[in-house]
């Protein structure tokens, strides 16, 4: 069974309140201004998961050659992790870098 499903569209980030346009590359699965998702996959594209919060970006790793953020959800405290994007926020990604929790 097909684990990934291609979802990417438009969206209001419930964090700063920015409307975010669709990557057009890839699946949109973060505000690339403020850089926080959105708890809602179980499986990538899924829209199943049920908790609905917020995913607070706490990190940052090496994948590969580029990046991936890390987020705790502040509501379940679940882990996650996704790609950066060609058009995050460079401050934010760098700050993020800096940060310790």
């Amino acid at each position: 069974m097909k684990k990934f499903h291609m979802v990417d569209e438009n969206f209001r980030c419930e964090n700063c309140g920015r409307e975010v346009q669709k990557l057009n590359y890839t699946a949109r699965d973060h505000c690339p201004y403020c850089l926080y998702s959105k708890h809602v996959d179980i499986n990538p594209g899924d829209r199943a998961n049920p908790c609905q919060g917020l995913l607070r970006p706490v990190d940052l790793e090496k994948f590969k050659d580029t990046y991936k953020i890390v987020y705790t959800c502040e509501k379940c405290q679940e882990t996650h992790k996704n790609i950066i994007a060609n058009d995050d926020n460079m401050e934010a990604i760098i700050a993020l870098s800096c940060q310790k929790e």
